[in-house]
């Protein structure tokens, strides 16, 4: 089953988020081929780390669950708020190139 993890950092978290982030990244690594989705929430100013989006499939809740416990962010105290939310995507998993995005909204192909 596919889950979004939307999960919003306490205040006053950016330098543990930044010490932390390779951590991070490796334990995303850990479950790669199950991700079809994964990024920093980031301010309005785009330059500050505010949370985290993921979209992964997990074979049931109890597994998202496991994996989200051992998740460093999470064992540090970094999220303030932590929702799991099954889903159904629409759009089948791609690779995110921002530059050929730019060019495809530019040309008008992009999909609506």
């Amino acid at each position: 089953m596919i889950f979004a993890f939307w999960m919003m950092d306490k205040p006053g978290m950016l330098d543990t988020r930044h010490r932390i982030r390779p951590q991070h990244k490796a334990h995303l690594a850990s479950i790669e081929p199950q991700i079809h989705f994964a990024g920093p929430l980031m301010d309005e100013t785009g330059e500050h780390m505010t949370g985290t989006l993921l979209v992964v499939d997990f074979a049931d809740r109890d597994a998202a669950e496991s994996w989200l416990a051992a998740e460093p962010f999470n064992r540090a105290g970094v999220y303030e708020r932590i929702e799991i939310i099954p889903m159904q995507p629409l759009w089948p998993r791609a690779t995110y190139d921002p530059q050929s995005l730019a060019q495809s909204l530019n040309h008008g192909t992009a999909a609506e």
